[in-house]
């Protein structure tokens, strides 16, 4: 299964440069285990988005709620499920898990 993290700014948006330093590394420890595999900001600076594979979505839902960002509520989290059904070969790699 493949998903897509969106964490968008709340009300404290403004605490994200206190908490920005937990917040990339969260992001690394899931990079380096193989869950997140592009993140990146949602433009016009409206939070963040993420693509996570190999995992269900108990253990996402759990990995999502340990980021300081929603810890701290400066952001609020949308997990949705995708099922590609077609896909550009460039990215077969992403399916082949």
């Amino acid at each position: 299964m493949m998903f897509i993290v969106q964490l968008k700014f709340s009300e404290n948006k403004s605490q994200a440069k206190t908490y920005m330093q937990g917040h990339n590394e969260w992001l690394k420890t899931w990079f380096d285990n193989g869950i997140f595999v592009l993140s990146g900001s949602i433009q016009p600076n409206v939070g963040g988005g993420i693509i996570a594979i190999n995992i269900t979505r108990e253990d996402l839902d759990e990995i999502v709620a340990g980021d300081p960002f929603v810890k701290e509520n400066i952001v609020t989290p949308e997990i949705v499920e995708l099922s590609p059904s077609k896909y550009d070969e460039r990215l077969a790699f992403l399916l082949d898990t």
